[in-house]
């Protein structure tokens, strides 16, 4: 079993497929995936992209929305649209024998999708009320105002879900056309694999996709982090403070080192417990319950970003440990033995993350994706191991940027917290 990159011709659009062929269940699994489609399209109306995916959902015109999820239901066909900040994603899985029928549904969907005014006030109501729950969660209200923080001069520091402002300003028009500039051939990935062949792959795909428009290769932008260093506070009647923070960090997705970036992650706080935030907050100071963080690299930014919780009384304390822990983690490293843990352990668990067929199909989608390469995550182990303790040091002093830190924090607490 290996992953192939195969190119299909469609309108004289090559259009990229990952493939796998696994014999060992009977299941088929696609998604088409639609690049420059996510949420960073929404064009000023928040939320624009996610509704638009979830209208999607509905299924076709040409059935009521319950007709069509039963049709799928008898079939055991699983069947999304997901939207994220950079893709529009068609997700397809069934039985190989039912594989066809899910795919001919999806071509329904793809030629006259469900815009209908019933389905339009269904997701709007969803959708303002998910906003309204949301507005209870303290780690939603700290996180999307940290975004806010992190990307004040752009579109991208507004929730993916939009606000109640901004989704009271979508319609179907808005939708409607959404959707009939962003599902194209131009932009568009297939990742495919399970009990089917080549051919059957190449036969069905050329059907389906030739019901879709060409369109023009999208451009996708990048969003850099401020670097005004700032801390904001909300006042809710919270029994806990909730504490967000982040930063620059100045690595792109297909950057040679980012395995090293995988490593300083680890260590300092994507691990759990052993590692550096945990250690320092939780278990000598006992002031949460947890602590995290981590480097995220992806093609439209890239940040370093964290949270905890602790008592309201213990917030300021808290921040001033978390500015502590990363300035002594970028001027000082790391020692071997954290480095030796931190090998082991991502060494160690490879294989739970190839297991199953989506695993592995994901994997090679993002390789492909970031323009590393297939098999680079494999690579990357043998990058890892060979890893020595000057080399990753040296890369964490290159990256002080990481202590240019913006605080979300919201607490009952109405003692302000001290200006940085």
């Amino acid at each position: 079993m290996s992953q192939e990159v195969k190119l299909i011709n469609v309108k004289g659009i090559d259009v990229p497929i990952i493939f796998e062929e696994d014999k060992n269940l009977p299941i088929v699994s696609m998604q088409l995936v639609f690049l420059n489609s996510g949420s960073v399209e929404d064009n000023g109306t928040a939320g624009l992209a996610v509704f638009a995916s979830k209208m999607l959902s509905e299924g076709s015109s040409d059935m009521s929305s319950a007709d069509f999820a039963k049709a799928l239901e008898e079939r055991a066909i699983d069947f999304n649209v997901n939207c994220g900040s950079e893709t529009l994603v068609f997700m397809l899985s069934s039985l190989k024998e039912e594989f066809e029928f899910g795919v001919n549904m999806v071509e329904k969907v793809l030629r006259k999708p469900n815009i209908s005014k019933n389905s339009f006030d269904k997701i709007y109501t969803q959708t303002m009320g998910v906003i309204s729950d949301e507005e209870s969660d303290f780690d939603y209200v700290a996180n999307t105002r940290l975004r806010y923080l992190m990307y004040e001069n752009s579109s991208f520091k507004f929730p993916s879900l939009g606000t109640k402002e901004s989704v009271k300003k979508i319609d179907i028009k808005k939708v409607d056309n959404f959707i009939k500039t962003h599902l194209d051939i131009a932009n568009l990935i297939v990742v495919i694999g399970g009990d089917i062949d080549e051919l059957k792959v190449k036969n069905l795909l050329e059907r389906l996709l030739s019901s879709l428009e060409v369109g023009k290769k999208r451009e996708l932008p990048f969003f850099s982090v401020s670097t005004s260093q700032k801390s904001e506070t909300q006042v809710k009647q919270s029994e806990q403070a909730y504490i967000y923070f982040g930063a620059p960090f100045y690595l792109k997705t297909n950057d040679k080192d980012i395995f090293k970036a995988k490593v300083a992650s680890f260590i300092l706080g994507e691990s759990g417990f052993g590692s550096r935030l945990m250690e320092e907050i939780r278990v000598k100071r006992g002031l949460a319950y947890s602590a995290y963080s981590r480097f995220s690299t992806e093609r439209l930014s890239s940040s370093f970003a964290g949270y905890l919780q602790t008592k309201n009384e213990s917030k300021d304390e808290a921040i001033k440990i978390v500015k502590e822990i990363i300035s002594n983690f970028s001027k000082n490293g790391v020692t071997q033995k954290e480095l030796e843990q931190a090998k082991k352990f991502l060494l160690g668990s490879e294989p739970l993350r190839i297991e199953t067929l989506s695993q592995r199909l994901s994997r090679s989608f993002h390789e492909y994706y970031r323009g590393l390469g297939l098999g680079y995550f494999k690579n990357e182990l043998k990058e890892i191991e060979k890893l020595n303790l000057e080399e990753l040091n040296e890369f964490i002093f290159a990256h002080p940027e990481i202590n240019e830190l913006i605080f979300s924090i919201v607490t009952n607490d109405n003692s302000k917290n001290p200006k940085r």
